[in-house]
């Protein structure tokens, strides 16, 4: 088992990593019945995009003997109904260090093929910025 999701009622779940005892909440958002207190589940969906494009970078990163630490992702997540789904999720990539052409391919490369970015259904539209400094 990976994790466990209790209803809290209210609209709110708490999420437990089963392995590491970590937790989160999640609350309906204010468009569809919610307080929107925490992350929506779709908003969980979305950094979980950026999330997995900075790890993998990291990973690849690390194996290349460059630093990561500081990278920052912004994250938008867009909305469409009928039925109500995510329709499209921008994610800007922002690193605080200098680096080559090369390894700046290599690392957006390795961004675009992360394992999130695979299981998103492809009509949901990925805009991905990176900066670099």
């Amino acid at each position: 088992m990976t994790s466990k999701v209790t209803y809290l009622g209210g609209l709110r779940t708490e999420n437990v990593h089963i392995k590491s005892n970590n937790s989160f909440l999640t609350d309906a958002p204010l468009d569809n019945n919610g307080k929107g207190e925490a992350f929506s589940p779709t908003d969980t969906v979305a950094t979980g995009l950026a999330s997995c494009m900075i790890t993998v970078m990291g990973i690849k990163a690390q194996d290349m003997g460059v630093d990561m630490t500081g990278t920052t992702a912004e994250v938008t997540k867009t909305m469409a109904s009928d039925p109500r789904r995510i329709s499209k999720i921008k994610v800007v990539l922002n690193f605080p260090f200098e680096s080559d052409a090369k390894t700046r391919t290599i690392l957006e490369r390795t961004a675009n093929t992360c394992p999130v970015h695979y299981s998103l259904h492809p009509d949901i539209e990925k805009d991905i910025t990176f900066n670099w400094k």
